[in-house]
This record gives structure tokens, sequence and C-alpha cells, in this order.
């Protein structure tokens, strides 16, 4: 028993060194990155639906003004996303998307833009609305500029009238094919595209209030680098 302290005070100066070490490894992180792991780590990593700009809460996204591509503290995958956020956000800016109708997120896999389908469709329909028709000859520019990949996922309300398609998944389900076929129309290979259908299954915002219906009902275009393609989390 005598020797039970020095266990715990072992135990102790362990902790101490960990704790140094880490503040060691924060200092010598670049502030922008260390602002992505703080909003990965409290789930802000994710559009969030209540903000009034079109760029999400995401600091990766936020911070695209402020970086210089040639700096050699980011990796070279940080480097591109920075570059295809950016673009994004000028092409949002250029076109007039609503800022409550859009948004821009990104992580270490790819970046995602995500428009309400109130602005790509006429309602309970697949007919591209003329805005929609300018998202996707955006994004097209930005599938012919860099070696992407894209999946495309579809989000439909549950209220929103949908025939001849029963449900609301097989409504999503359509509109992310409609998109699909506009790109490879086009000349994107298909084999660089994917789709997904979530229907009413993955809202942003809960509630069944119209406000949040009309936040729900989207389409999101996740650019993704062609070595993940196998990854699950793409879907």
């Amino acid at each position: 028993m005598s020797s039970a302290w020095k266990v715990a005070y072992a135990d102790f100066v362990t902790a101490m060194m960990a704790f140094f070490l880490l503040l060691w490894v924060l200092n010598m992180v670049p502030p922008e990155t260390r602002a992505g792991l703080a909003a990965y780590f409290s789930g802000e990593r994710n559009f969030d639906s209540s903000a009034t700009s079109p760029i999400s809460n995401n600091p990766f996204v936020q911070n695209t003004d402020k970086i210089d591509a040639r700096d050699l503290k980011i990796t070279e995958v940080e480097r591109s996303h920075y570059a295809i956020a950016q673009k994004i956000k000028q092409m949002l800016m250029a076109d007039a998307v609503p800022q409550q109708a859009s948004g821009i997120s990104a992580d270490d896999v790819g970046v995602q833009l995500r428009v309400n389908s109130d602005v790509m469709f006429r309602p309970g329909s697949i007919q591209l609305q003329p805005e929609g028709i300018k998202v996707l000859n955006d994004v097209l520019q930005i599938m012919r500029e860099y070696n992407l990949y894209l999946v495309v996922r579809g989000h439909a309300d549950g209220s929103e009238s949908h025939p001849p398609y029963e449900t609301a998944w097989e409504l999503s389900g359509a509109r992310a094919a409609s998109v699909l076929r506009y790109l490879a129309e086009h000349g994107i290979k298909p084999t660089r595209l994917r789709g997904v259908a979530y229907g009413e299954t993955r809202p942003l915002k809960p509630g069944i209030s119209e406000e949040s219906r009309a936040v729900n009902r989207r389409v999101e275009f996740f650019f993704h680098r062609p070595e993940v393609m196998s990854y699950s989390v793409v879907y």
C-alpha cells in the first residue's frame, strides 16, 4: 500500500505529458485547420438550415476567401477542396440563387452543394426550372474543370404532390435521375456519376411546418475524388 501513491503519481505525470503534447500539436496546426476540427467535433460540419448565408457554417468553406492556394501548411486535398468550394460560392453568387435555398459544406472526402428542389424543379415534378438549368450548367463547368466524381442525392418532402410517382422516395429518385441524365447528355461520362434517393428519410430541419418542408426537399451534389468512390460516406 505504501507504494500506491507512486502509481497514481505516474498516471498523473503521463496525463500531464499527453496534455502538453496536445497543446504543442494544436499550436503547430494552422488556424484554419483548428477551426475545421472544432466544427467537426461540435457537429457543425454539415449545412445549418437556419443560416441566412448561402455558405454553410463550415469554417473550411467560410475561409476560402482568405486562403492562398500556395500555402504549404494545407494538404493537396484541402487545397483542392478550397478551390472547388470557392468556385461553387462564386457561381451561386453570379447566378443569384436565393440564399435560403442553397448551401455549401466540405469534409475530408469532398465538397457538397445543396440546392432546394423548389429552385431546381417545378412543384411535384422532375421538370427543370430555368434556375435549375443554371445550377446544372455550373455543375457541368466544375466537372469539366476538375477530375471529380459526383454523387447526386435526391430528397423529397412527403407532403409534396408527386403524381405519377406514388411516394416521395420515387420522386426524389426521379429527380436525381433527371439531374444525372442532363449531365450525361452534356458530356459527363456516366462512370463519373452516381445517384441515390432518400425520399423524406433525411430531413435537414425537423418539424412539419411549410418552412421545414421547403428546406428538406432538396438536391445535393457531392463532388469527390475518384479514389474514394468505394467509401460508403459518399452516399
